[in-house]
């Protein structure tokens, strides 16, 4: 029953998959055909090319959102599964009996393992998005304030393009902005927690999978399926209770400089 279940639930989950894809690509090709059908609209002088222009426009706007409904109520159901495939997990502990333990057991670790792979694709979004940023930054004052001095000389030099005399004023003030930018969020900060947050959860991931830790090793009760299960279950538990640490912690040191933040104005607008 158990892997009936799952290969029910997987085959769908896949054939979802595939059609969100199929509706992004047509959702993709009806954005070209607006964009393609609005600046031949706009080039045209003929009434009548105008006309059926427009109509093809409105056309695949209502094409597009038709798409965009189809795409909302497939996700939807696309949850639905996954929240049922969710709330299966615990009536296969409970219920299954002999070969089906097995079933029960990789449902659970891999929910668990699922669980922190997540974590662990959101701290590795957030440690590169953080990084890039911080990189671009960077760069960007660097490359302006090294600028400056060169474009000052343009003051001396008798150039007729009337804009170019501002440069010397909109770089450093651009270099600026940008620094004061960098400087008010924690780019660099943020990027170092998200990548200590990523090894902290694979090391404990890779613990988990492998079961070298006395938490979260099983196989050795082979010979009492019961022990075994009540193992697992404490293997899980054990698990999901230090990847949530891991996280809670990278969440309140992303909380603590926001209050520190706080209290510095608060104490400078008391001051002033």
């Amino acid at each position: 029953m158990t892997s009936d279940f799952e290969s029910a639930s997987n085959s769908s989950l896949s054939s979802s998959s595939n059609s969100q894809f199929a509706f992004y690509v047509f959702e993709s090709l009806i954005v070209i055909g607006v964009f393609a059908v609005a600046a031949f609209t706009l080039t045209t002088e003929d009434p009548k090319t105008v006309v059926y222009g427009v109509v093809g426009l409105l056309s695949l706007i209502l094409l597009l959102i038709l798409n965009r409904k189809s795409l909302n109520n497939l996700n939807q159901k696309t949850k639905q599964l996954e929240n049922q495939k969710k709330a299966e997990l615990y009536s296969y502990l409970t219920n299954s009996t002999g070969g089906n333990d097995v079933n029960a057991i990789n449902l659970i670790r891999s929910r668990a393992i699922q669980y922190s792979q997540e974590l662990i694709d959101d701290y590795k979004k957030l440690r590169q998005n953080s990084r890039n940023v911080y990189y671009v930054f960077q760069i960007s004052t660097i490359v302006l304030s090294s600028l400056t001095p060169i474009l000052v000389l343009l003051d001396k030099v008798d150039i007729p393009i009337p804009a170019i005399k501002w440069l010397p004023v909109i770089f450093p003030a651009i270099a600026a902005i940008v620094t004061s930018i960098s400087t008010s969020f924690p780019l660099q900060e943020t990027s170092v927690s998200a990548n200590t947050a990523v090894e902290l959860l694979e090391a404990e991931q890779e613990k988990f999978i492998l079961g070298v830790t006395a938490d979260y090793r099983f196989y050795d009760l082979a010979d009492d399926p019961q022990q075994q299960k009540q193992k697992v279950l404490q293997s899980v538990e054990s698990f999901m209770l230090q990847v949530n640490q891991i996280h809670l912690k990278q969440v309140q040191q992303s909380v603590k400089p926001e209050k520190n933040t706080d209290s510095n104005q608060s104490s400078a607008e008391s001051n002033s």
